[in-house]
């Protein structure tokens, strides 16, 4: 049962971390929001990870142009990751 939960929880960081690397590439290639295909993944993937990015955005401003907050959304969701995964496994 443990084990179940500790694969659940791991994939659900895993694809978070998808969304967000998502969103780096959105960044780097210009993806037209208005397109039938592209534009609602595009919208899913922001309104996924932007209550993560924005606080981070708001303590870590954008330096020389260059926007390092994906780096330290990834850091700590690794982080976590390995704490709540590390915990799960304890309780088994």
């Amino acid at each position: 049962m443990i084990i179940a939960l500790v694969r659940t929880v791991d994939i659900i960081f895993q694809a978070y971390t998808f969304l967000i690397f998502a969103r780096i590439i959105s960044s780097w290639i210009r993806i037209d929001p208005h397109h039938p295909f592209w534009g609602p993944i595009l919208r899913f993937v922001y309104q996924a990870t932007q209550p993560i990015m924005e606080p981070v955005r708001r303590l870590m401003p954008a330096m020389g142009g260059l926007d390092f907050s994906p780096i330290v959304v990834l850091l700590g969701l690794n982080l976590l990751r390995r704490l709540v995964l590390q915990v799960l496994i304890g309780f088994a």
